[in-house]
Formats: C-alpha cells, sequence, structure tokens
C-alpha cells in the first residue's frame, strides 16, 4: 500500500494487515457547526487523530496551525506510529479532514500514508465493520516515530502577504463560495 487513496475493498482485506495503522480524524463539528450522523462510530482498529486537540499549534494566533515537527512526532508516537508504519486515514463525513492528515504526514517526512476513498460513510455503505467510538483503544505502546520536516510545503502568514506585492507564487483558496465573497459567516 504505497497509493495516495486506499479502496474499501483493500482496506476490507487488509484489516489485520501488519504496520497498518488506521486514524480517525473526525472532526467533533464541522467549522459551519454541523455534527456527522457518524459521529459515534468508527472502523475497528481505529486510533482517533484529534487535530483540534493534539496536532495544532495553540500557541499560534491563527487557528488549527501546523504542529511543530516536535509535537507532531510526539503525538504519533504516543499513538503508537512507527517508522514503518503503513497509515489510512479516514474522517465521518466522506472526504473532508481526512485530506489535512495525509498533507500533514506528507510534510512531516512519512511516505506510507493514503485516504480512504469516501472515508466511513463509504465504508459503511460497502458493509465494512464497525465498533462503536467509546470502545476505541486511547493507549498504546509508544512508537518510535520520527519526523522529517519538509519546511518547503509550508508557507508563512508573512510569505502570503509578501506575496500580494510580489505575485511568487498562487494561491488557491479551499473555502466555499460563500465565505470567499464574504456572504457566509466566517466560523473562525
Amino acid at each position: 500500500m504505497h497509493e495516495e487513496i486506499t479502496s474499501i475493498g483493500w482496506l476490507i482485506h487488509n484489516l489485520n494487515r501488519e504496520h497498518l495503522v488506521l486514524l480517525d480524524a473526525s472532526p467533533e463539528k464541522t467549522a459551519s457547526g454541523a455534527a456527522s450522523k457518524y459521529q459515534d462510530v468508527c472502523i475497528p482498529g481505529t486510533r482517533l487523530f484529534s487535530i483540534k486537540e493534539n496536532f495544532t499549534n495553540k500557541e499560534n494566533r491563527f487557528p488549527n496551525t501546523i504542529p511543530s515537527p516536535q509535537q507532531f512526532e510526539r503525538q504519533c508516537q504516543l499513538l503508537g506510529i512507527n517508522k514503518d508504519s503503513e497509515i489510512v486515514v479516514y474522517d465521518n463525513r466522506g472526504v473532508y479532514s481526512s485530506p489535512r492528515v495525509w498533507w500533514l504526514f506528507k510534510v512531516m517526512g512519512h511516505e506510507k500514508v493514503s485516504v480512504l476513498d469516501g472515508g466511513l460513510r463509504e465504508w459503511l455503505k460497502q458493509g465494512g465493520p464497525k465498533i462503536v467510538k467509546q470502545d476505541v483503544k486511547t493507549t498504546y505502546a509508544l512508537g518510535d516515530f520520527k519526523t522529517n520536516f519538509n519546511e518547503e510545503q509550508v508557507i508563512s502568514y508573512e510569505e502570503v502577504i509578501q506575496n500580494i506585492e510580489e505575485k511568487k507564487f498562487l494561491i488557491i483558496d479551499a473555502r466555499s463560495s460563500g465565505r470567499f465573497s464574504g456572504i457566509d459567516p466566517e466560523p473562525r
């Protein structure tokens, strides 16, 4: 498994694969405040990956700022993630927050990571087994995960401001059109 996207079929057949780590990156609610109807279930063997609680630099003035490599490494180790872990990340909204987790692992130098095609919704639709989220294990043997931070994949606030004048790179805004144009309220 070295694909960027993992199919439901592959995961069903490889759920007990050695070195496989499943990460549920589901937010409690979306930026607009919507909760998922799949909030209380997950795929067996899942580890909970809380972007907001453990994988964000909370000391930065901007919400959801990338964590330091040291913070990311330590939190991954606490989740029992190792250097040789093959990670499949999903969320309960289909594909909402899982691509961010995929990107975080790539920025931190871990290549064996993919997003589950369709997320938890598609998993359940195709008959994949589920467990109640409250039964998910929360402590693991300490992993040996190490970061190899790719700083060229991260742009600072100052670089974005400077780019307004210099126009050295293109910025693509992934917000909804209503948020982009200022019609809809900004939840952050």
